[in-house]
């Protein structure tokens, strides 16, 4: 006999969720939990930021479940919902921007920093890119690690696509200079 609990089939988590079921809805969230904070963490500067995107998430989830198509994988429209809900976040703490267009800059930094991100480990990346501004971590996972385009970004964000490549570019600057720092960190512990 296993000591693993009976957890319900999604189509019926699905089904208990849009009858409001608490049971339900507290399973559901169990059930993706790890799934979702990963997705939240990459654009949430601390781990708390992370948890109450989350939260914001699944609360849309909850009441929004009936707009969700049973055709689709749910795990698909749960990452656009946390998404959301991270660009709602977004907006909710930063207030003022300050972009300016410099595409030649993202084509020169992209270039330069594609060398230095493939010796990284994923953790160590993840940990740079949060270290990122939070204009400039939004962007960044957008475009990097969720495949926006800058047009897509721009509307999301409401600003220009020139701004969306600005912050792009900046941010794989910052953590150019953020590997570039590690490395040498790196190098003189190991010559001591």
């Amino acid at each position: 006999m296993s000591n693993t609990p009976n957890i319900p089939a999604l189509t019926d988590l699905l089904a208990g969720c849009l009858r409001n079921q608490r049971k339900s809805q507290e399973l559901l969230y169990r059930q993706f939990y790890g799934y979702a904070m990963s997705i939240c963490l990459r654009y949430a500067p601390t781990r708390e930021g992370a948890l109450e995107v989350l939260n914001d998430g699944f609360l849309k989830v909850f009441t929004r479940l009936d707009q969700y198509d049973s055709a689709q994988p749910f795990k698909g429209w749960l990452r656009r919902i946390l998404i959301n809900a991270a660009i709602d976040h977004y907006r909710q703490e930063v207030r003022h921007h300050h972009h300016e267009d410099v595409e030649q800059l993202e084509q020169t930094v992209a270039s330069e920093s594609a060398d230095a991100f493939s010796q990284l480990a994923h953790e160590d990346l993840m940990g740079l890119i949060q270290r990122l501004s939070p204009a400039y971590r939004l962007v960044f996972n957008l475009y990097v690690m969720d495949g926006f385009t800058h047009e897509e970004i721009a509307g999301q964000l409401g600003i220009s696509v020139g701004a969306s490549k600005s912050n792009l570019a900046r941010a794989r600057e910052n953590l150019r200079l953020l590997v570039k720092r590690l490395n040498n960190d790196e190098y003189v512990r190991a010559n001591r």
